[in-house]
């Protein structure tokens, strides 16, 4: 009979960084649907905004050759342009800039911009409910909620990809901190914008 006692596996970093985020991800659900975003039409469009100004923000981050080496179909994950063309369709303006985005100027800690980009691929994996609900309003993929459709390849597929990518990845103790705050920080600005849309 074998005695020896086996160490438990380690958990990945995508799990450690679900974990390490539950809280303010907790928190930043609830006050969305408290606006009832998909009550009608016009408070989507609120929903669009909060959107277009998170992606916004991060949108740099989709050229950089850097996180391109390191992350799969970075190209592809791009959204600030369908969220601009679902805008469009509701004829509704741009929102006006609030500051400069985040990583305007192209340079970025890699380990903060990898947990800003850790919310951004979550937030498409469970943008499977909210696109019911956007169909609901009488919107799909060709027309007002293009950027909450599922990936050609299917939403869990494209997730597991990235985080895949994400738990290869050789970080130090200090870039580990780095990336959980950067993801923490991520779901701090989606939660202030939307008290500023629905406020």
């Amino acid at each position: 009979m074998d005695t020896t006692i086996q160490a438990p596996p380690e958990t990945s970093r995508a799990k450690r960084l679900k974990a390490a985020t539950g809280e303010v991800h907790d928190r930043l659900d609830k006050r969305i649907m408290a606006g009832e975003p998909f009550a009608s039409v016009e408070n989507y469009a609120r929903f669009l905004a909060v959107q277009y100004q998170f992606h916004r923000d991060i949108d740099a981050l989709y050229a950089s050759p850097a996180l391109d080496a390191l992350l799969p179909d970075l190209e592809g994950r791009r959204r600030l342009q369908r969220i601009s063309q679902d805008i469009a369709d509701l004829e509704v303006a741009l929102p006006a800039a609030d500051g400069e985005a985040q990583f305007a100027d192209g340079t970025f800690d890699l380990p903060t911009a990898l947990g800003w980009l850790y919310v951004a691929e979550g937030s498409n994996l469970g943008a499977a409910f909210l696109f019911k609900m956007a169909r609901a309003l009488g919107l799909d993929e060709n027309h007002g909620a293009r950027h909450l459709a599922g990936h050609p390849d299917g939403r869990a597929q494209h997730w597991r990809e990235f985080t895949g990518a994400l738990d290869g990845l050789d970080l130090d103790r200090e870039e580990e901190v780095r990336l959980m705050e950067g993801a923490k920080a991520a779901f701090r600005r989606v939660h202030a914008l939307v008290e500023q849309a629905y406020g």
